[in-house]
């Protein structure tokens, strides 16, 4: 298993600079007690590709997450451009830690085998304030002839923070890298 973020950042060869910068000041003084490097690529609707690059972090007290995302060249100079954000999550926050595993033919699952793919799932606290979706819709009462404006009704839920490996994409040291993490931040949230 990989020992230091910053070489895993460094390895994936995706911005190094910018992205260490981001995570070392979110982390601050503070160390990490276990981490998450993923790169990637997406496809945006002009069938660009797009790099991608999450940085999870677990130390004492919050998780840290950092995304970096690269954009097309402006149209004022050409040159391409990225954005980083990072979040600082106190554990208190995470209201669960949810890991889906996909095993090919489950009849002759061995334990301990590594499965094909693994999804981290992380829900927070709607109260953590970052992103959460709203979804409205005009309000009705039971009376189909009624014309007044009820208003609108809706409900906010937490966007959970979702990260996905395979070892078709990223190797099985990747699944098992992802599995260990889980484990540790399911293990710190139930301090």
């Amino acid at each position: 298993m990989p020992t230091d973020w910053r070489l895993e950042i460094e390895r994936s060869g995706y911005y190094p600079a910018l992205v260490t910068d981001a995570v070392a000041t979110a982390l601050g003084s503070e160390t990490a007690e276990a981490f998450v490097v993923h790169h990637e690529a997406t496809f945006d609707p002009a069938m660009e590709v797009r790099r991608h690059i999450s940085v999870l972090l677990l130390t004492p007290t919050r998780l840290i997450v950092c995304h970096t995302d690269e954009h097309p060249p402006g149209a004022s100079d050409g040159r391409p451009h990225a954005s980083t954000t990072t979040d600082s999550i106190r554990l208190t926050n995470i209201q669960s830690v949810a890991l889906t595993r996909t095993v090919p033919d489950p009849a002759a699952y061995v334990p301990g085998t590594l499965p094909s793919e693994a999804v981290l799932s992380v829900s927070l606290a709607v109260n953590w304030g970052s992103i959460a979706h709203v979804d409205l819709e005009p309000a009705a009462c039971a009376d189909e002839s009624c014309e007044l404006d009820h208003g609108y009704t809706g409900a906010v839920t937490a966007e959970p923070l979702t990260l996905r490996v395979s070892q078709a994409a990223d190797g099985p040291e990747a699944v098992a890298h992802l599995l260990a993490f889980t484990q540790a931040l399911s293990e710190a949230t139930a301090r």
